[in-house]
C-alpha cells in the first residue's frame, strides 16, 4: 500500500490560500519572498523522486495552468510527470495529464488508488480535501512548510469541523528564510486526559 502525503504552504496563522482564484484574497503569492534553493531541495526531499498527485479539481486547475507548460526543472518535471488523481464531478473536461478521476465515493476512490501498487501519493492544495482525508483517517503524513507571517485572512488548512486527531512528530527543519517544515504522522484518535 502506498503512503499519502500532505504538504501544505501555510502561514502561522493556518493560512494555505495563494491566490485570488475565488473572492478578495489580497494576498497573492505570499511564499514568494522565502524561495530560495534550500527550501526548494528540502521539499523536492520530501516529494521523492517518484510520486503521483492526489488534487481537488479547483487545485488541478489552477495548476494546469500554471505547471502543464512548464519544464526544465526537477519540481515542474516531477508535477507533469505525476499522475494525477482528481476529485471532481466532470471527470471528462480533464486534459492535464496523465490523469484519473476519483469517482463519486470519495473515501472509497481514494482508498483504492492508495491500495495499487505505485509511488506514494501527495496531496497539495485543496483545503476541502484535507479535511476530508483528516477526518476518515486517509492521511499518512503531513509536511507543513510554515512561513513566518501572519494573514488574517484566506483559506485554512484546518477547517471548522476538521475532526480531532492526534499526530505524532517525525522531524523539523529550520530554514534560514525562518521557514520551518515540519513533519507529522498520523498517531490516530485524539488523546485527552
Amino acid at each position: 500500500m502506498r503512503k499519502l502525503k500532505i504538504i501544505e504552504h501555510i502561514s502561522l496563522d493556518g493560512v494555505i490560500q495563494h491566490t485570488a482564484d475565488e473572492g478578495d484574497f489580497p494576498y497573492s503569492d505570499w511564499i514568494a519572498p522565502y524561495r530560495t534553493p534550500a527550501g526548494l531541495a528540502a521539499v523536492l526531499a520530501a516529494q521523492g523522486e517518484s510520486f503521483d498527485l492526489l488534487l481537488g479539481r479547483r487545485t488541478y486547475d489552477i495548476w494546469s495552468d500554471s505547471w502543464a507548460n512548464a519544464s526544465g526543472s526537477p519540481m515542474a518535471d516531477g508535477i507533469n510527470a505525476a499522475t494525477k488523481y482528481v476529485v471532481t464531478h466532470r471527470p471528462e473536461s480533464l486534459e492535464w495529464g496523465p490523469f484519473e478521476g476519483v469517482g463519486s465515493g470519495i473515501v472509497e476512490g481514494i482508498s483504492r488508488i492508495k491500495s495499487k501498487d505505485g509511488p506514494d501519493l501527495i496531496l497539495w492544495g485543496s483545503s476541502t480535501l484535507t479535511s476530508t482525508l483528516l477526518e476518515h483517517a486517509i492521511a499518512d503524513e503531513i509536511l507543513l512548510v510554515v512561513y513566518p507571517i501572519l494573514l488574517g485572512t484566506g483559506k485554512r488548512f484546518f477547517a471548522e469541523g476538521t475532526p480531532a486527531r492526534s499526530l505524532e512528530l517525525v522531524s523539523t527543519k529550520a530554514m534560514p528564510s525562518g521557514i520551518v517544515l515540519i513533519t507529522y504522522k498520523a498517531a490516530g484518535p485524539l488523546k485527552t486526559g
